[in-house]
């Protein structure tokens, strides 16, 4: 036999009995776990969280809590019956021009990270 074919036979046995090898689904499964006991050790920490967040969520909440707010010392300013609508008209203008400018965010952010 040619010496290239014996080179195909070590090779083809050796790729059989690596598949036959019982202990490795053991190894790759002690090795997950041990990458997921890894990130469980790791501290929580909210800032973190909060970074991960995506802009879409982050916006609009802080728009709520502007108008919140804002809807809150408009009823202290303009005594009226009106003055609550035009807060609670307010707030739900700010969280949708906070939803369409966190979308666009978010989606700047996803370009770049694909031109890379």
């Amino acid at each position: 036999m040619p010496e290239s074919e014996t080179e195909r036979l070590k090779r083809l046995r050796e790729k059989q009995l690596r598949d036959r090898d019982p202990l490795e689904r053991e190894r790759k499964f002690q090795r997950n776990s041990s990458i997921k006991e890894k990130r469980m050790q790791k501290p929580i920490s909210l800032r973190e969280d909060w970074q991960k967040t995506p802009y879409i969520i982050k916006i609009p909440l802080y728009a709520l809590i502007f108008g919140v707010i804002g809807t809150i010392i408009l009823t202290n300013i303009w005594v009226s019956q009106y003055s609550t609508y035009t807060g609670a008209g307010a707030t739900l203008i700010l969280i949708i021009f906070g939803v369409v400018l966190g979308s666009a965010i978010d989606l700047r952010e996803d370009i770049k990270k694909h031109l890379k």
